[in-house]
């Protein structure tokens, strides 16, 4: 049995998300329900927001976390989309709208097993559409990845992929996060309690002894 694809206006689903208890994401006239997300997810979502949040202060940008939409117009399709993305800055005074943001100057996903493919190819598509873009970022939650989309002077995107001992610079709103920042409760506690498991001068004890 085949059921009939439901499509809606923008002022329809403006509408919806206005009353509906889930947040749903918007794809020319189609809405698609988002999932919630892990603790991880959670935590590493609020470490970068609170942090450009207080970098930013005082100042003309804004920051948002998980409930503000981003539009993007789509003019050479005739298509507009809505996303929820997990952190969001904006420093142009034109983003007036109360529930979504037309000119961000920075786009923070972290990525999850039921989002990685679209955060990595039609999200990535369609966010370097937004002329006010400067750098889209992917945080990966189960190991210390990120991956840096960067605009230059010329229009052009490059990417840059950090690990552990790297640090990420956002050039967009002149901020710089250690990974300890970014996974500060999260993978960054295990990896203390890995290394600290074993003390170094107990196992050199223990091999002296052992010679003896």
């Amino acid at each position: 049995m085949q059921s009939p694809i439901t499509f809606f206006t923008i002022e329809e689903y403006l509408q919806l998300e206005q009353t509906s208890e889930i947040r749903h994401e918007y794809l020319g006239g189609q809405v698609f329900a988002m999932s919630g997300g892990s603790k991880e997810h959670n935590t590493i979502t609020l470490n970068i927001a609170s942090r450009v949040r207080s970098h930013l202060r005082g100042g003309s940008c804004s920051v948002f976390m998980a409930d503000m939409k981003v539009r993007i117009e789509l003019a050479n399709q005739n298509k507009n989309i809505f996303y929820y993305p997990d952190v969001i800055v904006s420093c142009d005074s034109q983003d007036q709208d109360r529930f979504s943001l037309n000119y961000p100057c920075l786009i923070i996903e972290v990525l999850s097993p039921s989002t990685e493919l679209t955060d990595r190819r039609e999200k990535l598509v369609n966010y370097r559409n937004l002329e006010t873009l400067q750098e889209y970022v992917l945080i990966s939650q189960d190991e210390i990845k990120v991956e840096v989309y960067r605009k230059d002077a010329q229009g052009n995107w490059s990417l840059t992929i950090l690990s552990k001992d790297d640090k990420l610079r956002l050039n967009s709103v002149g901020l710089t996060l250690t990974m300890a920042d970014i996974y500060e409760d999260v993978i960054m506690d295990a990896l203390k309690q890995a290394s600290n498991k074993y003390d170094l001068s107990d196992f050199d004890n223990e091999s002296r002894q052992a010679v003896r």
